[in-house]
């Protein structure tokens, strides 16, 4: 492997995004061979690289795979959170979620080992698209779908023109590109509805593709392709 520079580096470890590896170097907290990193520097995987004192391991081949979280896992990689996803999945080799999906919800979660790739996909600049199929318990009316895709005010700020689609009495689709806190429950409470199901169907081009809960399938081939163009990254 040819030397890298240390940001990408520690990206391709899975350590954290090019970004934030350039705050942990110029905060000090990065050392390679002994000595505090210096930003643009270039390393190879047999410097010795310490991150807050502790060895970065070897860059493993990139990992993204697609997870239908059950409701009750916590999409968090918190070891001292005993439903955490991590440890659900129990994949070999460290990953971590990208963006969170609310303890009670189920559906897509996407996970991986590749620090640059979580930052394109969450960021809210983007405005990816995220679709969820939602139950609620009350009945549907015309108002409700209007005012869902309009816009409702929650969290001292009105929720950016969205799709929404009645799918039955109960139940709706709808296709976000932001990730408020616990948006869709929040804005169907605002409107007097308590959700009883969420599903997330879809994460950009990558959806549940037939997954059983408690699943999990790799991304790669044209849909991870077909990824990576819609983030500019080809």
């Amino acid at each position: 492997m040819e030397p890298i520079r240390i940001n990408k580096y520690l990206s391709e470890a899975g350590v954290c995004s090019r970004r934030e590896a350039d705050r942990l170097i110029a905060e000090g907290r990065v050392t390679v061979e002994g000595l505090k990193a210096e930003t643009g520097m270039k390393v190879t995987p047999e410097s010795r690289i310490l991150v807050d004192g502790k060895p970065v391991k070897k860059p493993s081949a990139p990992v993204l795979i697609a997870v239908y979280k059950p409701p009750g896992v916590v999409t968090t990689s918190a070891e001292d959170e005993p439903n955490n996803i991590v440890t659900y999945v129990g994949w070999p080799e460290r990953i971590y979620p990208i963006g969170r999906l609310d303890k009670d919800s189920e559906g897509l979660i996407l996970m991986t080992n590749q620090g640059d790739l979580a930052e394109s996909i969450a960021h809210a600049r983007g405005r990816h698209e995220k679709e969820y199929l939602v139950t609620v318990d009350r009945a549907i009316d015309r108002a409700f779908v209007e005012k869902m895709s309009s816009g409702v005010r929650i969290l001292n700020t009105t929720t950016r023109p969205c799709t929404v689609e009645k799918v039955s009495r109960f139940r709706f689709r709808i296709i976000l590109t932001q990730g408020l806190n616990r948006q869709i429950r929040r804005m169907c409470e605002a409107l007097g509805y308590r959700v009883t199901e969420l599903v997330r169907v879809r994460v950009m081009n990558i959806s549940l593709n037939g997954l059983e809960i408690g699943h999990w399938r790799r991304i790669e081939g044209e849909e991870y392709e077909e990824l990576l163009r819609e983030l500019g990254k080809k």
